[in-house]
């Protein structure tokens, strides 16, 4: 095919075709976020109160959260069963037309309430395509990679998503320097949706260039595919999935308090420009960019799970101190804030791709690691924005929703201190000698 890039299993460019494809689908699906909390609100659900119509438009963020456990286990499905690569391109393709169409949505002024019901229909595609592109993108690096550098192989793929809040908020923030506040709602807001579409374009173009995993490939010569995966992984590894689920709490809980309620919160509680949380925001998805790698690789030497405890216990103490600065109205304050909080963040995210993934057997990785993954992200970050919006609203004070971060990360805490040490596993290893190669 003319203008195909060249087929090759080069280890450099299945990472940069992973770490391209999660950042423009986390662009995608933080650029919703990020409008949630800034526009929609008053574009989609005008007639309500404006903290609720903002309770209302994080509710049709959650839906993009629900529907990732689903794609995940469609897409953790065929990809234990015919492969990763393929599942990755069809995913990209669904993530990005969805956004695309966002951009072209009519309001509520003009369809009236066709509008956010085409706008909760959207939202629910958007997270059946992330649902089955985050497993498959780790996976294909980790496999791809150096056995004693796994850590570091499966934290490229997590670098995408501070990499796409960053995108995101970069692309709002400019709209929003460049144009007026009118401006901005009546078309500026669409811009950054309707660009997913030649950054998608880019991402097929790079994706369709790589080959097949080399331990899915050994898997499918020995003849070892399971035939229905979701449900092995169900029947019998029902403790790695909790331990993955359970890790995966307080991290999502964690990190869209400081990156997406923080937009919320400065401009409606604070009453701040949106600039000064999005710089913020920004600044401190910027600094991830390189934290991510580095704990990643931290944990290929140290572990998976003492790297991983210190960024829980960290953002736990951290997120009272994160609302304080937030509180004093300084720029300066508030860039503090946001770049060390995701700092933990990154603490937790680094190590943790090659963590969950390792939890499970090639034949059931797409599943399993999938599967607990989008649970987490569902009882985790789908419910953060709108339990931190309730809370706040309920109490008038951001020490409510300090105590639900702190809770959130208390199970990550408790998943992780009853949780086996993946580093030094074989990935090929199944599950009744894994407890033995563990304690060697």
């Amino acid at each position: 095919m003319t203008g195909m890039p060249p087929h090759t299993s080069s280890f450099r460019r299945v990472v940069v075709a992973s770490l391209v494809g999660t950042s423009l689908e986390w662009y995608d699906f933080f650029l919703y976020g990020s409008a949630a909390a800034l526009v929609f609100n008053k574009l989609f659900f005008p007639t309500f109160d404006p903290l609720v119509g903002t309770l209302l438009a994080f509710t049709t963020y959650a839906v993009g959260f629900v529907a990732r456990p689903i794609g995940g286990a469609v897409a953790g499905h065929f990809g234990d069963r015919v492969g990763r690569k393929n599942v990755l391109v069809a995913t990209l393709l669904l993530m990005g037309v969805s956004t695309l169409l966002v951009g072209a949505l009519p309001t509520y002024r003009a369809i009236g309430v066709a509008a956010p019901i085409a706008l909760v229909t959207l939202r629910f595609l958007q997270g059946l395509g992330l649902g089955g592109e985050w497993g498959g993108a780790v996976l294909m690096s980790l496999e791809h990679g150096p056995a004693d550098r796994r850590g570091l192989s499966a934290s490229w793929p997590q670098v995408g998503v501070p990499m796409g809040n960053l995108l995101a908020a970069a692309v709002l923030w400019i709209m929003s320097r460049l144009l007026s506040d009118q401006a901005f709602l009546s078309w500026g807001w669409r811009v950054p949706f309707l660009l997913s579409g030649a950054l998608i374009a880019v991402g097929l173009w790079i994706r369709l260039g790589i080959a097949e995993s080399p331990l899915f490939v050994e898997v499918e010569k020995t003849k070892a595919k399971a035939r229905l995966p979701i449900v092995d992984v169900l029947r019998s590894h029902p403790r790695e999935l909790l331990v993955a689920i359970g890790a995966r709490i307080g991290t999502d809980v964690a990190f869209y308090t400081f990156a997406l309620f923080i937009l919320a919160y400065v401009t409606g509680t604070l009453g701040l420009p949106r600039t000064t949380a999005l710089t913020a925001v920004l600044v401190g998805s910027a600094c991830q960019l390189v934290l991510i790698p580095l704990f990643g690789a931290l944990s290929d030497r140290v572990g998976r799970r003492p790297v991983y405890l210190v960024g829980a216990i960290g953002a736990a103490l951290w997120v009272f101190a994160f609302f304080a600065l937030l509180d004093t109205r300084s720029f300066a304050a508030i860039l503090i804030a946001t770049v060390v909080a995701l700092g933990f963040h990154a603490a937790m995210y680094g190590p943790q791709a090659a963590f969950v993934a390792e939890l499970f057997s090639t034949r059931l990785r797409y599943s399993g690691a999938s599967l607990g993954y989008q649970i987490a992200g569902v009882l985790g970050g789908a419910l953060a924005p709108i339990i931190s919006i309730a809370l706040l609203r309920r109490y008038h004070t951001p020490l409510a929703v300090c105590l639900y971060v702190v809770a959130a990360l208390l199970v990550t805490v408790v998943a992780l201190v009853f949780a086996p040490e993946t580093r030094g596993i074989d990935p090929q290893t199944e599950y009744g000698n894994r407890e033995t190669a563990a304690s060697r």
